[in-house]
């Protein structure tokens, strides 16, 4: 069983910057591909960004591309967001995932485990 915890979610004016972490219970954390979901009121879970086991390989959704940034650090068993530049639009819950398929970019049926999750509120 793999824990993952959320934190560094709020409120932020748009043009603003946050940075989600996540930190994970599991001793193969590097087993792991890492990714990250947002899911908006109303609408469906949808994917953010990718990165590969061990952190060579990322990939965005196109709506946050040049504007997010995913990193991890295996030593912390760790995986971040940097989120630049936020808009409205970019409001959601944002989730942390963790999976051992390979598929490329991670999706939500590949996903074994979940955090709980991150509130992510951007005023205009």
């Amino acid at each position: 069983q793999v824990q993952l915890v959320e934190s560094g979610g709020g409120l932020v004016q748009a043009g603003g910057s946050l940075r989600l972490s996540c930190a994970a219970s599991a001793r193969t954390f590097s087993s792991y591909v890492m990714g990250w979901f947002r899911q908006a009121p109303g609408k469906e879970r949808e994917f953010v960004a990718h990165i590969s086991r061990r952190g060579g390989s990322t990939y965005y959704v196109d709506s946050v591309k040049g504007r997010f940034t995913i990193s991890r650090d295996n030593a912390k068993n760790t995986v971040s967001l940097q989120m630049n530049s936020l808009k409205p639009e970019d409001t959601a819950v944002y989730y942390c995932a963790a999976a051992r398929s390979s598929y490329y970019p991670i999706r939500s049926r590949d996903v074994d485990y979940w955090g709980q999750g991150t509130q992510v509120t951007v005023s205009s």
